[in-house]
Parts: C-alpha cells; sequence; structure tokens
C-alpha cells in the first residue's frame, strides 16, 4: 500500500511566481525524495508604488512515504 504525505509551503522571488514555484520545489527537493504533485494554492505579491518586488506562492507538495528507508 503506498501512502502520500502532504506539506505546505510558501515560495518568494523576486523574479516571478513561476520562479518562486521552481525554486521553492528545487529546494525541498534536497530534503525531501519522492515528490510527485504540486499544487498551487495562492498567488500574492507585495508591491512598492507602482511596481510588484516580490511574488509569493503558496504549495501543497505531495510526495510518497518510503516505508523501505532505513533512518
Amino acid at each position: 500500500m503506498a501512502t502520500e504525505k502532504h506539506i505546505k509551503i510558501t515560495g518568494i522571488s523576486t523574479v516571478s511566481w513561476k520562479d518562486a514555484i521552481v525554486q521553492s520545489i528545487s529546494e525541498v527537493a534536497k530534503t525531501i525524495d519522492y515528490i510527485n504533485t504540486v499544487k498551487i494554492l495562492e498567488q500574492t505579491a507585495k508591491v512598492n508604488g507602482k511596481k510588484i518586488v516580490e511574488y509569493y506562492v503558496t504549495l501543497d507538495l505531495s510526495f510518497t512515504v518510503d516505508r523501505e528507508r532505513e533512518e
């Protein structure tokens, strides 16, 4: 039987929402194996004057739990 676990994370970028998504997944993948889906829950931005200065994304990542993994 396979089991999936979900975590909610927030990514931040000064470039774009896409960059925030890509960089967040890349960073999480350094410590979590078997990531298999991502759901974009929310996209927001910080505005300074007339310009977006930071892009925020809230993501729901799921990954398969490895029951055979040695601690």
